[in-house]
């Protein structure tokens, strides 16, 4: 049986039955169609999962979709050992999501409609990780970016979430207009758009270059870059990272399945995908290296001045998925996988806490907090936990997948990886810092809210915390599939991936190895350890510092003031284009002028013309006469 026909078909079906029936039929239940969908979509994804670790590859066209004379489309999957991870942590972790949410948006007005969007959303999703072609991929691109938008604003009556959903469908063009430029040139070079027939004959357009204004660009390193330009946007790499901190004002069930689980890491896998794209352009590795790199540590840096509790995590993700795509660049493809995969549990759980802890205290700013362990014990060890795997610390998922990458960028014996390197280990120290940073404010200390406030702290419900602690499990041992081989395991993680993603080219030995991992260890503990010292001990430390470095702390407080930047050199130009040149002088004069001038000249024709209509006969037989005067003169003429 077809099993994995029913992963992204079950959704689909979920979204058509609430989007239908929600508002009446079905009402508060709405969350049943979406949660048992997707967890049949979880036990089919293991099947096929199981088939997949067996040895079985499907490729399979459903039907076909396009046909353009030469360009031919089908609808078709492609379940390969990379789309089974994918799969598991799509349909796990969404289900999971799926559960929480239930306690988190009861009696909301919207509670159909969040649940149609989110099962929408997954069935997107899907299809992107599960295709076998660019186009179908794109649409599942398109597909997630319009369900961010609607679910990122999905309480459109405030004016912050309307403005975030609208930020981060636009901001996304400028990477999606890149990638679909991709596409196209893929088919025009390769005359398809299907992976299997693209990856087989890259290889034979080695060195050949195309004229763009004169120049000669090599052909494969536009490709490459074309599409990274989507990946950028997807998964809001500089300069194309603002859109997701903003997006915040969504619901927190869709920061954690969006913003740290999922979409934002299709940027990731669609990279990971085009291996053998990028693997023959250099300059395209060193450029996703080079922007992974800088966008790891820039979001690092601005996370130790943020006091919103999910903006702290949001520029905490920005972080992470710069670190995937620092491993995709040095070749290390498996790690920024594998990365991926740890990832979406750790962080899930830091979202989904951060959302149980907002759902106790009404308010998002961890200033206001502190002292919540006592009230908030299931919710207070799980954070704790996935700080810990999110900084690395050994033994919990995160240490694996984290030292992996930090590794690779060392041992990938070029300068690019050595710089790449010195800045994630300098994120290694960042990420335990604002992550404890972050919990010591909130959860220990004492209460810095209203009376009122404290009067209402509660633990979450069975329904928001069961699943916190099921990803609180995962952040601590899904790792261990990969465990490296220096450390006694067999790297079974990397080994399952090969067939797809190859393996790189370490220059290093065991002892640099011990080194390196030593070394980024020692630098996650003291950053927990100056955390407390700073949060805990001597908490009189971070004001002097903000105050004796405060043009650095507003630096980092008002994120390097990326956001003013842009509004001065894109919106307000473009403002002034719109109201000034386009409503003023468009609008205004051409379009307005041909609208109420044609009335207008048709108005004074009719005038003239109502004069000769006199009623007198003798007028209209003279008009004929001169008429019939006239014709016969231009026939002789």
């Amino acid at each position: 049986m077809k099993y994995y026909l029913l992963i992204p078909f079950l959704p689909l079906a979920a979204f058509v039955i609430n989007i239908l029936f929600g508002r009446g039929l079905i009402r508060d239940k709405a969350h049943w169609i979406s949660c048992l969908t997707i967890i049949g979509s979880f036990i089919a994804s293991i099947i096929t999962g199981i088939d997949v670790i067996n040895g079985k590859i499907i490729n399979e066209d459903l039907y076909t979709w396009i046909v353009a004379g030469k360009f031919s489309v089908s609808v078709g999957f492609l379940i390969d050992p990379l789309t089974a991870v994918m799969l598991f942590v799509v349909t796990g972790v969404g289900s999971l999501i799926f559960i929480y949410s239930i306690g988190y948006m009861h009696g909301d007005k919207g509670y159909y409609r969040f649940f149609s969007y989110l099962s929408l959303f997954i069935f997107f999703m899907l299809m992107l990780i599960m295709s076998n072609n660019f186009i179908q991929l794109y649409l599942g691109w398109e597909g997630v970016g319009l369900c961010s938008y609607f679910l990122i604003g999905f309480w459109y009556e405030k004016k912050a979430a309307a403005d975030a959903g609208k930020k981060a469908f636009i901001t996304n063009r400028f990477g999606d207009f890149g990638f679909a430029l991709g596409v196209f040139m893929i088919f025009l070079t390769f005359g398809s758009v299907h992976y299997i027939p693209v990856f087989s004959e890259v290889k034979n357009i080695v060195g050949q270059t195309v004229n763009i204004l004169g120049y000669e660009v090599n052909l494969i390193t536009l490709i490459a870059l074309l599409l990274f330009c989507g990946a950028v946007g997807k998964s809001a790499q500089i300069p194309l990272h603002v859109w997701l901190p903003d997006a915040m004002e969504g619901p927190t069930p869709v920061s954690a399945l969006i913003h740290a689980a999922t979409m934002v890491t299709a940027g990731v896998f669609m990279v990971a995908r085009c291996n053998a794209i990028f693997n023959l352009s250099q300059v395209a590795m060193n450029v996703v290296a080079i922007v992974g790199g800088v966008t790891s540590l820039f979001a690092a840096t601005i996370a130790v001045a943020q006091n919103d509790i999910k903006r702290v995590i949001a520029y905490s993700t920005l972080s992470h998925l710069g670190m995937m795509f620092l491993a995709c660049g040095v070749g290390a493809y498996a790690a920024g996988v594998f990365h991926l995969y740890t990832h979406a549990f750790f962080k899930a759980l830091l979202f989904l806490a951060a959302g149980s802890v907002i759902h106790a205290v009404g308010h998002n700013d961890i200033q206001r907090m502190g002292g919540l362990r006592k009230y908030m014990p299931i919710t207070y060890l799980t954070m704790f936990v996935a700080a810990l795997s999110a900084g690395g610390i050994p033994g919990l998922a995160g240490f694996f997948s984290k030292d992996e990458i930090i590794w690779s960028a060392f041992a990938s014996g070029s300068l690019v990886g050595k710089f790449v390197w010195v800045l994630v280990t300098a994120v290694a120290f960042f990420t335990p810092f604002y992550s404890f940073r972050m919990i010591f404010l909130a959860f220990h200390g004492k209460f810095r809210g209203t009376h009122h406030e404290e009067h209402h702290l509660h633990e979450s419900p069975p329904v928001m915390t069961i699943p916190l602690i099921f990803l609180a499990l995962g952040a601590i041992g899904v790792g261990w599939v990969g465990i490296p081989e220096i450390l006694g395991g067999g790297a079974h993680f990397a080994e399952f991936l090969k067939p797809v993603l190859g393996h790189p080219e370490f220059h290093g030995t065991h002892a640099q190895e011990w080194g390196i991992m030593g070394l980024s260890t020692t630098i996650a503990i003291s950053g927990i350890i100056i955390a407390a010292i700073f949060y805990l001990m001597k908490t009189y430390i971070p004001i002097k510092l903000a105050q004796q470095l405060s043009p650095i702390y507003r630096l980092l407080f008002n994120k390097y003031y990326v956001d003013e930047l842009y509004h001065h050199i894109l919106i307000r130009p473009i403002l002034w284009v719109s109201t000034r040149f386009i409503e003023g002088i468009t609008d205004a004069k051409i379009i307005e002028g041909i609208v109420n001038g044609v009335p207008k000249t048709i108005g004074r024709f009719a005038v003239i013309l109502r004069k000769i209509q006199s009623g007198v006969t003798q007028h209209y037989a003279i008009f004929m006469a001169a008429g019939v005067f006239i014709l016969v003169a231009l026939i002789l003429w």
